[in-house]
């Protein structure tokens, strides 16, 4: 599945504001778009930017058309030279309102979504008295003020530390020294963090869960073993809840097995602890075919595409077959190791959900409807007959607020019956909206059964002269009930009503919505014109008001075999198995960019340490700067240094070397490895003074007066001793 949407540019960007120095995220960022192949770039806002990028119209936010916005904040900053004096809460939670009301109003300007962090405050602040329940509140309200709004994305500390923790997080020098508060493993967590979110906003979700049953969803051979025998371990039962929490935000799961169906029945019979039960799967296929075959079979069953599917299977050989003969489908494995196979599905990234609708809670209800009238269909004589014992309501209603989050996911999922395949996120939808530019219809459809739901969206404009359709959609679900024409026609009656003479609906082709046009042409084809390879179709204002369907032929589509269905080409897949398998611990990613990271220039000089102190000096120059070596008498900016591998490179002496250096000893001189060292030593003996020093005052301390004359006595006539030599 394709992470490019269609109307990506290279210059869109990940564009960062944050209120402290990020710059040390572009390592990490970089890498993950190039394992997610998404064409964006990442851009830095000036430091300490936030408040002023959200609010300005030529920003890197606003300027933002097609990519991902990302803010980053700690509440310490908004007080980094305040702290201990009065009022500071209230700074605090003053900024953070400010904050939120901007968010929003950019959230509902821009064309880019967001990802708003809360990233974790230093050990200091958040242990100050009083600090805990202040920030537990402020989070509280960060959480509650933006969670609802569907193009801004949060991540709190919690979550961050659930998936990639990192207990040595805070960098004190760097905090110091340039405002860069965490260490290098803490960016490349937090880095990955924001992979993670933007991946899930910009691909379009699967639909289905394919599961096989031996010794995935359970350990041991059903059919061999014996039903009874199998055994639902701790890690097996982990996967069927996981599962089942799938199933609850609104996936479809599937059985995909070989097996005889009687013995997986049993299984399921006489092992009643077990999270899933066999009426949790809305289809299956269980016999000796080959599972390529299966799997196709299975998505003509339900009517979604392959590439919608993900398929989970421990056997190698099985997953071989199905990548090669149907590589639309996401295939994973599961960890050699069952004890790995909870941690594997927590870093599957295509499992993640920004956001779950009351309709993706439905889905697996509205499925079971739909196998009750099949049944219905198979015992009408005629396709009239069937839609007639339907008793469908169709109501056709301008779109409510509550509604935007799912006529979003309408235009992000809907493939067949779109005509245009314009995908559009809640901002956006939003915003041609309330600015008056377009209005929103929508489609909610019930039968005899039950209710289909939120199924059809229209956008249009009206005027001059036409009422002219931006976007028509309607799921899959309820296609071939006669509801395409009804929306046609309502779209008539709204243009003869405003005294417009047509109306005009283009049409784009794209892989998968051939009958959306097969829809179209059928009301009348003489009505379709092509100009400049753009495909329209006029149809007057009358003529679409009296549109009506008239059902012919047999009460459904005979079902393709599934030998039949065409294998689409495959987009280029993200390997979600590797990520989750190799990229889920934040040292190891960081161990992947710094062997992926080209290697910079050759040392110049070349010239061998002749110390220990200036070998292992040299070594942290050469992993830092990414060079194969360093000379010592090698400039630190000649070799590609900057300011922030400065900052990193002091925190990194204070932590081995336990030397604190200023900027100075970076900028008054020629900063080499020899004269590092120098400076080092220097330090090093420094502070061995002072800590005798302080050892000696120490010792005074805890002496009485007399004690201390006597010892002042003792000194004075060990001196005239000497001097008397």
């Amino acid at each position: 599945m394709s992470a490019h949407p269609a109307n990506a540019h290279a210059d869109d960007h990940i564009a960062i504001a944050a209120t402290f120095t990020a710059e040390t995220l572009q390592d990490t960022l970089e890498f993950w778009t190039r394992e997610l192949k998404l064409d964006l770039k990442v851009r830095f806002a000036p430091y300490n930017q936030v408040f002023q990028q959200l609010l300005d119209p030529t920003g890197v936010f606003a300027c933002n058309r097609n990519g991902v916005n990302v803010v980053l904040f700690r509440f310490e900053d908004w007080i980094r030279f305040q702290e201990g004096t009065p009022g500071v809460a209230g700074a605090i939670e003053e900024n953070l309102n400010h904050l939120i009301s901007l968010v929003r109003t950019a959230a509902a300007s821009f064309s880019a979504p967001f990802v708003v962090c809360l990233c974790p405050p230093s050990p200091a602040f958040a242990l100050a008295a009083g600090r805990a329940e202040l920030i537990a509140n402020l989070e509280k309200t960060f959480i509650s003020s933006l969670r609802g709004l569907g193009a801004v994305h949060i991540v709190t500390p919690v979550e961050l530390d659930d998936l990639y923790p990192v207990p040595n997080y805070y960098d004190p020098h760097g905090d110091e020294l340039g405002h860069i508060p965490y260490t290098a493993l803490f960016f490349t967590a937090l880095g990955t963090m924001i992979a993670r979110r933007i991946q899930a906003i910009r691909r379009t979700p699967h639909k289905v869960v394919a599961l096989d049953c031996d010794d995935t969803l359970w350990n041991g051979i059903c059919g061999e073993d014996g039903p009874e025998s199998v055994v639902i371990d701790p890690p097996r039962r982990a996967l069927q809840g996981f599962m089942l929490a799938q199933r609850e935000a609104g996936m479809l799961l599937c059985l995909c097995s070989k097996n005889n169906e009687e013995d997986v029945a049993e299984t399921f019979r006489v092992h009643p602890e077990m999270p899933l039960r066999l009426d949790h799967f809305s289809a299956r296929r269980v016999n000796w075919e080959a599972k390529s075959v299966n799997l196709a079979a299975l998505a003509a069953e339900l009517d979604l595409g392959l590439d919608s599917f993900i398929f989970v299977d421990d056997n190698p050989q099985e997953r071989a077959e199905v990548m090669a003969d149907r590589p639309e489908v996401l295939t994973l494995p599961l960890p050699g190791e069952p004890a790995d196979i909870p941690r594997f599905l927590k870093h599957v990234w295509a499992f993640d959900h920004l956001r779950i609708t009351e309709e993706d809670r439905r889905r697996s209800a509205l499925y079971a409807q739909r196998a009750e009238r099949a049944l219905l269909a198979r015992q009408a004589s005629t396709l009239e007959e069937f839609i007639a014992s339907l008793q469908l309501e169709i109501r056709i209603a301008p779109m409510a607020p509550a509604q935007v989050p799912r006529v979003s996911q309408l235009t992000q999922r809907t493939n067949q019956m779109n005509l245009t395949g314009i995908r559009r996120s809640e901002s956006e939808i939003r915003a041609l909206v309330e600015s008056g530019k377009a209005e929103c219809l929508t489609v909610d459809v019930s039968d005899r059964f039950g209710g289909y739901g939120l199924t059809g969206v229209v956008i249009f404009t009206a005027g001059p002269g036409a009422l002219a359709v931006d976007t028509f959609l309607l799921s899959c679900r309820v296609l071939g009930r006669g509801i395409e024409h009804r929306i046609l026609s309502r779209l008539g009656e709204i243009a003869s009503e405003r005294g417009l003479g047509e109306v005009t609906i283009p049409y784009v082709a794209t892989q998968r919505n051939c009958p959306a046009l097969r829809f179209i042409e059928s009301v009348d084809g003489k009505f379709k014109e092509t100009s400049n390879g753009q495909v329209v179709f006029r149809f007057p204002a009358k003529y679409a008001k009296d549109v009506v369907y008239k059902p012919a032929g047999p009460p459904l589509a005979t079902p393709v075999p599934a030998a039949a269905v065409p294998v689409p080409q495959a987009a280029e897949q993200v390997d979600y198995g590797k990520i989750a398998l190799e990229l889920w611990d934040p040292a190891c990613i960081m161990e992947r960019i710094a062997a992926e990271k080209p290697m910079g220039g050759m040392s110049v000089t070349a010239e061998a340490p002749r110390s220990d102190l200036e070998r292992r000096l040299a070594e942290l120059w050469a992993s830092l700067l990414r060079v194969p070596s360093v000379g010592i008498h090698d400039n630190f900016f000649d070799l590609g240094g900057h300011s922030l591998l400065v900052v990193q490179l002091l925190s990194r002496l204070r932590e081995e070397f336990q030397v604190d250096l200023s900027l100075e000893i970076v900028y008054g001189t020629a900063f080499t490895v020899a004269e590092l060292a120098k400076a080092v030593e220097l330090a090093q003996i420094e502070q061995a003074g002072a800590d005798q020093y302080a050892s000696i005052l120490a010792e005074l301390e805890g002496l009485s007066d007399n004690e201390v004359r006597a010892l002042l006595d003792k000194e004075r006539e060990t001196s005239r001793k000497e001097e008397s030599r």
